[in-house]
Order: C-alpha cells, then sequence, then structure tokens
C-alpha cells in the first residue's frame, strides 16, 4: 500500500504545481488588466482546489503508513525523520489552507479585480511554500527511496 501512495503522491504534485502556476498566472493577468473573474478563473481556482484536497487526502493516508514517520523520542534529534514526520506536513498544510482561503473568501467577494487580486496573493504565497518544502527535501536528501 505505501509503494502505491507513495507514487499517486508524488504524481499528484505535478498537476498541484501546474494549476497553481496557472492559476496564479491568470489571476496576475486577471488582476493587473482589471477583467471581470469569469467561468474559466472560477473552473481554474475549483480544479486547484480539488486537486489539492486530493493530494491532501493521499498525503493524509501515506503520512500514517510511512515508515519514514517515527513517532519517538528521537524524531525530533534526526534531521530526516522530523522533516517527514513534521516540516513537511505542517508546511504543506499552510499551504493547502492557503489555497482553500483565496477559493472561499474569492467567491464571497463582489469586485472581480479583488476577487483576482486575492487569487493572487494566497496563491503565490502557497506557492512559495510548497516550493520552499521542496528545496527543504532537496536540500537535506530527504528524498524517499524509488522517488525523485
Amino acid at each position: 500500500m505505501y509503494p502505491a501512495l507513495l507514487h499517486t503522491h508524488s504524481f499528484l504534485r505535478y498537476f498541484v504545481l501546474i494549476l497553481l502556476l496557472i492559476v496564479i498566472v491568470n489571476s496576475f493577468l486577471g488582476f493587473s488588466g482589471r477583467k471581470s473573474f469569469g467561468k474559466n478563473d472560477n473552473i481554474l481556482g475549483l480544479s486547484l482546489f480539488s486537486v489539492t484536497h486530493t493530494q491532501l487526502l493521499v498525503g493524509l493516508l501515506l503520512y500514517f503508513v510511512s515508515p519514514f514517520v517515527v513517532f519517538s523520542s528521537t524524531t525530533m534529534k534526526d534531521p530526516m525523520l522530523r522533516y517527514w514526520t513534521m516540516e513537511h506536513n505542517v508546511i504543506m498544510l499552510i499551504a493547502i489552507v492557503l489555497i482553500t482561503m483565496a477559493r472561499i473568501t474569492s467567491k464571497k467577494m463582489a469586485d472581480p479585480v479583488a476577487k483576482h487580486k486575492r487569487m493572487l496573493i494566497f496563491n503565490s504565497i502557497a506557492l512559495l511554500l510548497i516550493l520552499m518544502g521542496i528545496a527543504m527535501a532537496k536540500r537535506g536528501f530527504f528524498s524517499l527511496p524509488g522517488i525523485s
């Protein structure tokens, strides 16, 4: 079960990153061009929201079956165990909360330019957090066996 979940989680990250970049660029163009917030903008935001939450569910399942998630007194002393048990999850959860807040709060706004701005800011911060989490894994050589 672990390898299948790991590969699924690894595969889904590309969809999350691609959709996140598309939404950010789209929001920037909408904000800077003072465009209306149309059906395509809404579909992109919903797609990002859906894929991100699917990634979250797979990640949660993975968290409970992963041999790299360890709850012991030595976890915080070992950089790899600490990263996979705590740091990765906290960083990515904050990013998912930001993506969720961007979607939910922008839906309630009346001004289309403000919607684009909200989507741009929150999703950009989420992207930075995700990239930071990825960089931490690569810099610390915390990549899991069989997954690049």
